[in-house]
């Protein structure tokens, strides 16, 4: 279930207000003696997080299966750009090297002891989770208040949090993107397709800037270039990566003005934070926060805030 953006500010007592992590979304299986972690689309994380499996694998419930976020901390706030570090390391000896401690948080439990409880009310369903498992490092349970609205998000972003989201307390777990959970943010960020990038200048390393766009039906529509927001193992990791997707052409529906841009296949899809889109679609001062392995490039559209 994915939750909406929102500009909504005003909410009645019929809603619950959650912390908004900067992670990974992941669902958790636990049945006939196997535990299996999956990202939103479907892959398997479990060499990636082994910690995670070895947590669940040791609970006293042997059949559940529950949704979350994996994060990763950097001074007490959830860090998408060190959780980075993790992510795709597969070895043990790479993961221990890497140095990044993780944390499961989670908010929802979709079955439990061979009963789906997806058709259950919100509250009922935390309520469930809270009890069926023991919540030890790193597995977390991510706690609401009952009242929220402009105050309580103000606070969440004087606190250095992403935002909050807000939950219809009744409301049933559905497998899609939902009005009954809302994404109130406290900066603009979201993903974009990379369909491109424009050569290194002085001692720079990889590449100057990202090109950016996302999908208006079929068309891939340009939104501008990020060239802030890496370091020197990324923008060589990227160049790589982009060298093997080269195109002869652009993949974008737009026409882009970046003298020698080099093209690729728009595959990669990449966490980008912004201050603004202005009047003609391009974004306000990008920055790359990382790269996302768990959302298809065909899936990401320009998020527009409802009320």
């Amino acid at each position: 279930m994915l939750a909406t953006l929102s500009s909504r500010r005003d909410f009645s007592g019929e809603w619950i207000f959650e912390r908004k992590l900067d992670g990974v979304r992941a669902l958790a299986v636990r049945e006939n003696g196997r535990v299996l972690l999956l990202s939103r689309g479907g892959n398997r994380l479990n060499e990636t997080y082994p910690e995670i499996v070895e947590a669940l694998a040791a609970q006293t419930c042997t059949d559940f299966t529950v949704d979350g976020e994996i994060v990763a901390f950097s001074r007490g706030r959830t860090d998408f750009a060190r959780l980075q570090r993790r992510m795709g390391l597969t070895r043990r000896r790479d993961i221990d090297a890497s140095g990044v401690a993780v944390t499961y948080y989670l908010f929802d439990l979709l079955r439990l002891e061979g009963t789906d409880t997806r058709q259950l009310p919100l509250r009922t369903r935390k309520s469930l989770l809270r009890r069926a498992l023991a919540f030890r490092a790193p597995l977390r349970m991510s706690t609401h208040r009952n009242e929220g609205g402009a105050e309580l998000l103000a606070e969440s972003c004087a606190r250095g949090w992403e935002g909050l989201i807000a939950k219809r307390a009744n409301s049933r777990y559905q497998p899609r993107r939902s009005p009954d959970w809302l994404k109130l943010k406290c900066s603009r960020e979201q993903e974009f397709v990379v369909g491109g990038f424009t050569e290194p200048a002085g001692s720079r390393a990889g590449l100057g800037a990202l090109l950016l766009g996302y999908y208006e039906g079929d068309k891939l529509r340009y939104a501008g270039k990020a060239g802030t927001g890496f370091d020197h193992r990324m923008l060589t990791y990227l160049r790589d990566r982009l060298d093997d997707l080269s195109l002869a052409t652009s993949p974008f529906a737009d026409r882009v003005r970046e003298p020698r841009a080099h093209w690729a296949k728009p595959e990669l899809v990449g966490q980008i934070a912004f201050t603004e889109w202005t009047r003609d679609g391009m974004l306000r001062h990008p920055r790359f926060l990382g790269l996302r392995d768990d959302k298809a490039a065909r899936d990401v559209v320009r998020e527009r805030p409802v009320a």
